[in-house]
């Protein structure tokens, strides 16, 4: 243990600084690097690759420590950030030549994974959430807030299930979760499953709610939440002033951006789990995780960065109001509808910047010259976009366009203030234009006429002493000097008085030097520091417009979003879906998988689907592997969830009924992290799909049963397919390859056989990828394997042992679970159907045997017996 008493000022102060950060890697600002000192040090060199070297601290071993430059430090607390870090930034508050004596320093900001603002730390295209958790023994209150844009939401909920709050955590998808120690005893899947970031425990008092209500009424500067629509939701409130006291704890700043709360009501949209986002491949790609090939990356055809994000939202959550469906659906039509103003739409959206996040940095004081040029840009670029979408002449766009504040005013005096190639760094000056501020510009002339002065004073001298290579130079810590070389010492006046000694030579000042000096640094220093004044004071200024730039941003991010979605419907020619209430069943009309085709040099071959509340509730589907049954499915999934989104589908008429859910059980992977078999994880998603689906969800069930052996697998699929038809009741589309299940026509209420037509030519077969009704004959197993290139010696020979076991008749008349009564009725197969003497024996055997008092010595010997029977 270190003992102060023993340790030099700094590293008291440092030390005093770390106890108060113990769970961050703090930050140490001396001079122009950030350093980090012991177990910071030891941590950090490892995990950012760094130097690890030592510094006397008035012990008898050095500390070790490792840096960063100043103006290198953003990709580094990425990097710290990204490896689950949390960071405390310790800057001086004051400079060597303020003060004597050691700096004064503190630590300004906490970063963590949901608390950063800075541009070159955060994705451009999705938002970044910090969500809180409040968990209780009656229900759940959520809250979550992306500090970069200002958006913040609250939500509530009267069940402790943990796959709920776990699909709705997935759905928003934070990158960070705090909660109370309730909440941190909850074990979520999504955190398992590396979807969800581990929950961090929070203050239990911050979650109180007198607390938490109190905190959230002085951030919304209100007296009542009645006017969010959450002033009796106790739950909800408890995790939004929890989240709103810790943002405030590791920002220790503003958060004047957030000054409003949305209340999201229950099935105000599409909850969607985890396998359903990924088996559809909504935001990346099943094979690599890539933007590429997946619906975001189909329809985003946004222009701003704010438009982008917002795409990925309505991907994420599609909508579950009529009314708001219909309303973007119609927002879209307008814009397919008149194709030029779409055109001219795309081009005045170019050069706007992204206003929300810049309104978040001037909030937080983050803001620099290059971010309020982008701002002036932006106002510059804004009467195009309102003018374009008036010009619509459409009750939605004029509302949304209404939303748009112009300044044309506050757009001129930034131009007229800022140079336009200022950087992002403005510590020292240089980036106020010349004629904005005669005081300013003042200060400018006398620097600059200080280089002419030193200039005519180095040459003054050259001739006055004779010296030839006489300069004069600066640097910053011995200021203005003359400088001489050893050879030429003996030539130096008595009027230089020395300043510096070099190997090489001296150093030296005059009188006039001095004066010059003192004119020239007092030049610049009082020009960056009226500079410096100036920008504060124009800052100020747009920071009092936060809220009308806000409010412009999500305008524009909502008139980007549907232009992107009109953009694509023009280009892939889709249709506008009819969704509503009245309607009671999905119907589609030569519908199309909009990736695959997205991505195929062919033609894509369009099928049918009807799905009912009816006789058409369930689609049992049958055919060879790669005949296009998953993707079938998938797009009849895709178009339903597009409908919800407010997009236009890939069909050539759809009707979709309001959906609550999407469920998908598709393809098969052991999970390793829970010591889970491939059967296990597939029993675990239909046991969720079971649990939770009603008759309003819809149902992608692939291959369900096929990780067991086949009688296990058909027993589990045929009772799942009851359990959907006469309990659930839920749409459902259902593939398999077991062939029996196709006698459930007939048998159970809503079930159709469908199945994939396939052409056989001689040996070889083609696939049609036409879905028709009935099921198949057959499964093509053999000619798929040839299809994907099993050696020819093998397929021959599969070839022969397929045509020797239907000549055995392997299962003996016995794989059909339903078989034929009198008059030619099916009825349920018993188990002892069609028993001989031999059965009979074995069975009375059965019936004698005492279960609870025999033994496993004696049920071994039992069973012996009864093999050695069953085999004679």
């Amino acid at each position: 243990m270190k003992k102060k008493n023993q340790l030099s000022p700094m590293m008291r102060q440092y030390l005093e600084m770390k106890e108060q950060y113990k769970d961050a890697i703090l930050l140490f600002r001396l001079g122009d690097f950030y350093e980090m000192f012991f177990d910071d040090a030891v941590k950090a060199s490892d995990f950012l690759n760094l130097t690890l070297t030592g510094r006397d601290c008035g012990l008898e071993e050095r500390a070790p420590m490792c840096g960063v430059p100043y103006h290198a430090v953003d990709g580094y607390i990425k990097k710290l950030i990204d490896g689950g870090f949390k960071v405390a930034i310790c800057e001086q508050l004051n400079t060597p030549e303020d003060t004597k004596g050691q700096l004064d320093r503190d630590v300004v900001r906490v970063i963590t994974a949901g608390t950063v603002v800075e541009d070159s730390l955060l994705p451009e295209k999705q938002n970044n959430y910090l969500a809180s958790l409040f968990l209780t023994d009656k229900g759940f209150g959520l809250a979550w807030a992306d500090m970069s844009t200002g958006e913040f939401d609250l939500f509530e909920k009267n069940t402790v299930n943990p796959s709920v709050i776990d699909d709705f955590l997935v759905t928003i998808s934070p990158c960070q979760i705090i909660t109370n120690t309730e909440g941190s005893k909850l074990n979520l899947s999504g955190v398992a499953a590396g979807k969800l970031p581990r929950p961090e425990t929070y203050f239990d008092w911050a979650y109180l709610f007198d607390n938490a209500e109190k905190k959230l009424l002085e951030q919304l500067n209100v007296a009542t939440l009645a006017s969010f629509e959450c002033a009796d939701k106790k739950l909800a409130v408890s995790a939004g002033g929890a989240l709103i006291e810790y943002m405030l704890q590791t920002g220790k700043r503003s958060l004047s951006h957030i000054d409003k709360v949305q209340f999201v009501k229950d099935n105000s949209f599409m909850l969607l789990d985890g396998n359903t986002r990924r088996n559809l491949e909504l935001t990346s790609t099943l094979r690599d995780g890539k933007r590429t090939g997946s619906l975001l990356w189909l329809l985003d055809k946004t222009v701003t960065a704010m438009g982008a994000r917002l795409m990925k939202g309505w991907i994420e959550k599609p909508l579950q109001n009529e009314r708001d469906i219909n309303r973007r659906l119609d927002a879209v039509e307008t814009f397919t509808r008149n194709r030029e103003t779409l055109c001219d739409f795309r081009e005045a959206l170019c050069g706007i910047r992204d206003i929300e996040r810049l309104s978040a940095r001037l909030a937080y004081g983050n803001t620099n010259p290059r971010d309020v040029l982008s701002l002036s840009e932006t106002l510059k670029r804004l009467p195009d976009v309102k003018k374009t979408a008036k010009s619509l002449k459409n009750k939605i766009f004029d509302e949304i366009a209404g939303k748009i504040t112009l300044n044309d005013a506050l757009q001129k005096e930034i131009e007229a203030a800022i140079d336009p190639d200022a950087g992002a760094v403005y510590k020292d000056g240089g980036f106020i234009k010349k004629g904005y501020n005669a005081e300013l510009d003042e200060y400018r002339d006398a620097g600059r006429q200080g280089h002419v002065w030193l200039a005519n004073l180095e040459a003054n001298e050259k001739e006055k002493t004779g010296i030839k290579n006489l300069k004069v130079g600066y640097n910053k810590v011995f200021g203005y000097y003359i400088e001489v070389s050893k050879s030429q010492l003996d030539m130096v006046p008595l009027r230089y008085t020395r300043k510096q000694t070099l190997v090489g030579g001296e150093r030296f000042i005059t009188d006039e030097l001095r004066d010059i000096e003192n004119k020239i640094i007092g030049a610049e220093d009082n020009a960056v520091r009226l500079e410096l004044a100036l920008f504060k004071t124009l800052t100020d200024k747009l920071r009092a417009h936060i809220d009308e730039f806000l409010e412009t941003g999500r305008a524009v991010a909502t008139l980007d979003a549907i232009q992107s979605l009109a953009y694509v419907a023009v280009n892939r020619n889709y249709t506008k879906p009819v969704v509503n209430g009245k309607i009671r069943k999905i119907s589609i009309k030569n519908g199309r998988h909009p990736i695959v085709e997205a991505l195929s040099e062919s033609a894509f071959v369009p099928n049918d689907t009807v799905l009912d509340e009816d006789e058409n509730r369930c689609m049992v589907i049958t055919g060879p592997n790669m005949a296009g049954k998953s993707t079938y499915m998938r797009q009849v999934a895709l178009i339903t969830l597009m409908a919800h989104v407010g997009s236009f589908v890939p069909a050539d008429a759809a009707e979709i009924s309001l959906t609550d859910r999407i469920f998908t059980r598709v393809g098969a992977s052991d999970d390793i992290t829970l010591g889970q078999s491939t059967f296990m994880v597939e029993m675990v998603e239909v046991a969720t799909i079971l649990n939770n689906a009603t008759p309003k969800s819809l149902l992608i069930l692939d291959e369900i049963g096929r990780g067991t052996s086949t009688i296990d697998g058909l027993s589990i699929a045929w009772a799942v397919m009851e359990d959907i038809s006469r309990r659930i009741g839920a749409k459902t589309l259902f593939a398999t390859h077991f062939h029996e299940l196709s006698e459930l026509e007939g048998q159970l209420a809503g079930v159709k056989n469908y199945q994939i037509l396939i052409k056989e030519i001689g040996d070889e077969i083609v696939f049609l990828h036409k879905i028709v009704r009935g099921g198949a004959s057959k499964s093509f197993g053999i000619e798929v394997a040839e299809l994907a290139g099993i050696p020819k010696n093998v397929v021959e020979r599969a070839k022969i042992i397929m045509r020797q076991l239907e000549e055995i008749n392997i299962n003996r008349d016995t794989n059909s679970i339903m078989i034929s009564g009198k008059g030619g009725k099916t009825r349920q197969m018993s188990l002892f159907d069609g028993r001989d003497d031999k059965a009979d024996e074995i069975m009375n055997i059965l019936k004698d045997v005492n279960i609870e008092t025999t033994s496993p010595v004696q049920a071994f010997a039992i069973l012996m017996d009864l093999k050695e029977k069953a085999s004679k």
